[in-house]
């Protein structure tokens, strides 16, 4: 029964966390920016996205659309912004100038006594507070968009949505109906757009992105005061979940994996099941989000403190890998991945190579073998930010170095992941690297070492 009670205690605690809870937004001029910014790419067209839905479970907190979020700002469900490209005379269909609308649902008084108060079209003050253009209810989106579309049908013909939003196919359908169309028309994917634009950060997002990476060090040094023989992986990734809400963080950025002994090889471990024994490494991958902008870190620790020689070979091997990845970044230039190791500029088959000229396994065979994965991605408003991976790594891109090597018949998996930043001077700058990740420094730390 105190079992019971004590978590029920703690639901309500999260409850009340979540509905407190408020995001860093920047200023209002920022997102506007950016929706300009999508404009000029639509080329005389439209833009319509949706917020994400309300989740179906109450303890799931809410998270808002990536690209609706970097478009605008706004952290509710149930919202939609049309983003229309200004055309010149001489464009195939009428001039017009630029327009941007934030559609916002009908408000619900009832619900709003257990949601708390919300924003609606027909608040004073509501183009103010969501910093759009204009403001109207999500009622008048569909025949807004059946006005565009009558006026100018080459609008409607180069109109760019989410293909995998329901609310995306039934507003053009229903707008096709209106028309007298046969059939609604393939709209194009917005967030081909949209990619480009999140890919380089602004000074704002770097801020955010420092605090998430501020936050998630401090769970990863509590993790590693944490972790003992007889301790069990859930134990611990709860008491990384605990330390980046004390920092700020609203949620993780992905569910943390906390691997010991074999479970350190399974690169996507995620039971978090077992009990933590002497003589075993603990991979250990787990970082927060800060007002929706990710971080991603993993350390590998020896469970009783002290790495025996031949862990600590395969952990020198690895960050010896990740700095040589480092050392050989030239933004611009350097490629992340390279699965097949064919092109010499990417930071994967540096890595690699790395590897290969250091280390053996048991029967004498390159290590390169046993980097099983790709050594980095983009980090942004999603831990995994889109970018086109074929394509070399820009001045303003934050992304990841996480060479690996994983070796299941020893039981040694070690990973060494940092977030780094291209600054717009090309210059790569550490944002975790603060989290030591010397083997000495973090023996020191499990043993207590100030």
């Amino acid at each position: 029964m105190k079992s019971i009670l004590r978590a029920l205690v703690l639901f309500s605690v999260v409850l009340t966390s979540m509905h407190a809870f408020a995001l860093d937004r920047q200023p209002s001029t920022v997102y506007h920016a950016r929706r300009v910014s999508l404009a000029e790419k639509l080329h005389g067209g439209v833009a319509v996205l949706f917020a994400a839905e309300q989740p179906q479970l109450d303890f799931m907190p809410y998270r808002q659309d990536a690209d609706f979020y970097y478009l605008t700002g706004w952290n509710e469900p149930g919202a939609a912004l049309l983003v229309e490209s200004a055309t010149s005379a001489d464009s195939p269909g009428p001039a017009h100038p630029y327009r941007e609308v934030l559609f916002l649902p009908t408000r619900n008084m009832r619900m709003e006594r257990y949601t708390g108060e919300k924003l609606g079209a027909d608040t004073p003050g509501a183009t103010g507070t969501a910093g759009v253009d204009e403001v109207k209810t999500m009622s008048e989106l569909p025949s807004l968009l059946n006005d565009l579309a009558r006026q100018n049908p080459l609008a409607f013909r180069t109109l760019w949505s989410e293909p995998e939003t329901a609310q995306a196919k039934s507003l053009v359908a229903w707008t096709a109906t209106t028309l007298g169309l046969d059939q609604p028309p393939a709209f194009l994917n917005v967030r081909d757009l949209t990619d480009q634009l999140r890919a380089i950060k602004d000074p704002g997002e770097i801020a955010l992105l420092h605090k998430a990476s501020d936050a998630s060090i401090q769970a990863q040094l509590a993790m590693m005061r944490a972790v003992h023989p007889g301790a069990t992986e859930d134990a611990v990734a709860g008491i990384i979940i605990e330390k980046l809400m004390e920092n700020g963080c609203e949620r993780v950025s992905y569910a943390p994996i906390v691997g010991s002994g074999k479970n350190s090889t399974v690169l996507h471990y995620s039971n978090n099941s077992e009990t933590m024994q002497s003589g075993d490494v603990v991979v250990v991958d787990a970082a927060g989000e800060y007002s929706m902008y990710a971080s991603d870190i993993t350390r590998t620790v020896p469970v009783d403190g002290h790495f025996t020689a031949r862990q600590r070979e395969i952990y020198d091997i690895v960050k010896g890998a990740q700095k040589a990845a480092m050392d050989a970044f030239v933004a611009g230039t350097s490629y992340i991945n390279d699965p097949a190791h064919r092109r010499p500029d990417s930071l994967d088959t540096i890595a690699w190579n790395y590897m290969n000229a250091h280390g053996k396994d048991l029967h004498g065979e390159l290590l390169g073998k046993y980097f099983i994965h790709g050594i980095g991605h983009s980090v942004g408003i999603d831990v995994h930010d889109p970018w086109d991976y074929s394509k070399p790594i820009q001045p303003g891109m934050v992304f990841t170095i996480e060479p690996g090597i994983y070796i299941p018949e020893e039981k040694i998996g070690v990973r060494i992941e940092d977030v780094f930043y291209a600054n717009p001077n090309g210059k790569l700058e550490c944002l975790t690297c603060a989290l030591p990740k010397d083997a000495d420094a973090v023996e020191k730390i499990m043993a207590g070492a100030k």
